[in-house]
């Protein structure tokens, strides 16, 4: 892979929040899961995403810890829940709640450690708000659906799944406002 950082930096100058909404979509092995965005509460997070997708980062990698109850988290490029995109990107924390299908950013004890790293919430987790950056929410029942029936799949050590589930694809959908 290319410098992904260099990319990701030249990706985000084209992306435009007054003029486009944008929407990722992931395919995955347990069903498709449509992603839409708060660009007016993390705009660092979002252009984060859709430049890491636009770049092909996302495409293979898995949901590597599956917390039944709790959440699915994807986007570690070794699949082991220590990967990143080579570089980190400072909070935005903000005061929308983590509660079913919400979109929001992994990171390490450092709050401004972010980097590919996210997850979607399987149920309302007060004790993570405005210690994590939420930054997006599944965007109708059928992608609720998929991460619903992705938390619970069979897990082993480390809360990672038996059997793999991999987003086989992730693609940005930009729509002209």
């Amino acid at each position: 892979m290319t410098d992904v950082k260099q990319q990701v930096k030249d990706i985000e100058k084209t992306i435009d929040f007054n003029k486009n909404r944008y929407q990722v979509n992931l395919t995955t092995n347990h069903g498709p899961i449509h992603l839409e965005f708060f660009p007016d509460v993390a705009p660092g997070h979002v252009k984060n995403l859709i430049s890491l997708t636009k770049a092909g980062f996302y495409d293979g990698l898995t949901f590597h810890r599956v917390i039944k109850g709790f959440m699915i988290q994807g986007g570690c490029p070794k699949g082991s829940g220590i990967g990143g995109p080579g570089y980190t990107i400072p909070a935005e924390f903000n005061n929308r709640p983590h509660e079913p299908g919400v979109l929001s950013m992994a990171r390490t004890n450092d709050p401004n450690s972010a980097g590919s790293q996210f997850f979607i919430c399987l149920e309302r987790v007060p004790y993570l708000d405005g210690q994590y950056t939420v930054f997006g929410r599944t965007a109708d029942k059928e992608s609720l659906d998929t991460v619903k029936k992705i938390g619970d799949v069979k897990t082993g050590p480390q809360d990672r799944p038996i059997d793999p589930v991999t987003i086989t694809k992730a693609e940005v959908v930009e729509t002209p406002l």
